[in-house]
């Protein structure tokens, strides 16, 4: 086994690009991705390309416009987990000592869909009785404030957050600062989550060049290395399933900090799958940042922003960013290489040497999640 490291990152400005292919939108990622690690195009050994809705051959196609061919490239569809799924089999080749230079793209483009909720897979049980992702979220928000004792402010607490890390973000679809007054007042979209608590649909594309120690000891550069990297899958569960008990995060983030020989308290930033308001507080306790049950004051205490005990979100998460499915553990990714590097301008993270990226995929009637992938990463020497 060797020690695999992101060596160079890169990501476009998420939004809306709807005259873009999937190409167009990968690869300046790709290309920038590759410039900052110094590695060739031709040296690239294997391509793995994480989406969800690219359709046939995506990642062959982004290949083609740079004129890499004859390598594997394989394409991974895991939902939201797709672009984290493809760091986590990167990640295994280069462990391996199957390849020593991989890249790894995800890229999503949701502006084909015109508008509203993501398509589900209509097979269903739960889809086909109407389930929508936002739903689901709106039922944990209602589970929040009847055992917690949660406020509707609380839950507008984490956009407020959420869009001041945005702010300071030019890779963010969200720029402007908001108040928990004006995240109330937005659009209803599922009681008691309006319009703010929701993330953006857009499109948007980010790659991470991974190589092996050799590769990076022949010219050493800022660098972040992979210290875990775990992906799971939603335990079948029928009947009654606690909402605010995500075992699919507990158990990944278990193993996660198990396998880097870390705990909760030794990370320095997390980037979360915060679809939503409700998750933002739901995997703080998850991760084991705070003690179950603790979420609310967790965030109200300021341990969760700049100048905590662990900043989450930095970025302003998927709610600010944007949530381009596909694209988005990657870019989860591109955000930790960028802090572990002191390459994070204004939102740089003073001192910051570990990172955690979670990310989950998919709802499946009977399951938790239908994936879960968490890596931790480290600053190297």
């Amino acid at each position: 086994m060797t020690e695999a490291y992101i060596a160079g990152a890169a990501m476009i400005p998420m939004g809306k690009y709807q005259e873009s292919s999937y190409s167009g939108l990968a690869v300046p990622a790709l290309l920038e991705a590759c410039r900052t690690a110094g590695v060739a195009l031709k040296e690239v050994q294997a391509i793995y390309c994480g989406h969800a809705f690219g359709g046939m051959l995506t990642g062959q196609r982004i290949a083609r416009e740079v004129g890499i061919g004859g390598i594997p490239v394989i394409n991974v569809d895991n939902a939201c987990s797709g672009g984290a799924t493809a760091i986590q089999s990167g990640f295994r080749s280069i462990e391996t000592g199957e390849h020593e230079i991989v890249l790894v793209i995800g890229v999503d483009k949701l502006t084909q869909f015109g508008g509203g909720t993501l398509p589900l897979v209509a097979e269903d049980i739960e889809v086909q009785q109407g389930m929508v992702m936002p739903a689901l979220y709106a039922m944990r928000a209602k589970r929040h404030i009847h055992e917690r004792g949660t406020k509707p402010e609380d839950l507008a607490s984490v956009a407020v957050k959420a869009r001041r890390h945005g702010a300071l973000n030019p890779y963010a679809q969200m720029r402007k600062e908001v108040t928990v007054e004006q995240v109330l007042a937005s659009r209803p979209i599922a009681e008691p989550l309006t319009l703010f608590q929701c993330c953006p649909t857009g499109d948007g594309a980010a790659a991470v060049v991974l190589v092996s120690d050799a590769v990076r000891r022949r010219a050493p550069a800022p660098a972040a290395r992979i210290r875990a990297s775990v992906l799971h899958s939603g335990q079948v569960t029928a009947g009654f399933r606690d909402m605010l008990r995500p075992e699919i995060t507990f158990h990944s983030a278990r193993d996660a900090y198990e396998q880097a020989g870390m705990g909760a308290e030794d990370i320095g930033m997390v980037e979360l799958h915060d679809a939503f308001t409700i998750a933002e507080l739901v995997y703080y306790e998850a991760l084991g940042l705070c003690p179950v049950g603790e979420a609310v004051p967790f965030l109200h205490s300021g341990a969760s922003t700049f100048g905590g005990s662990v900043v989450v979100n930095p970025s302003g998460g998927l709610i600010a960013k944007g949530h381009p499915v596909g694209a988005s553990g990657v870019a989860q990714a591109v955000e930790a290489f960028w802090q572990l590097t002191d390459q994070a301008g204004a939102r740089q993270i003073e001192g910051v040497r570990t990172a955690l990226t979670h990310v989950t995929g998919g709802g499946i009637a009977g399951l938790d999640h239908g994936a879960c992938a968490i890596h931790i990463f480290e600053r190297a020497n």
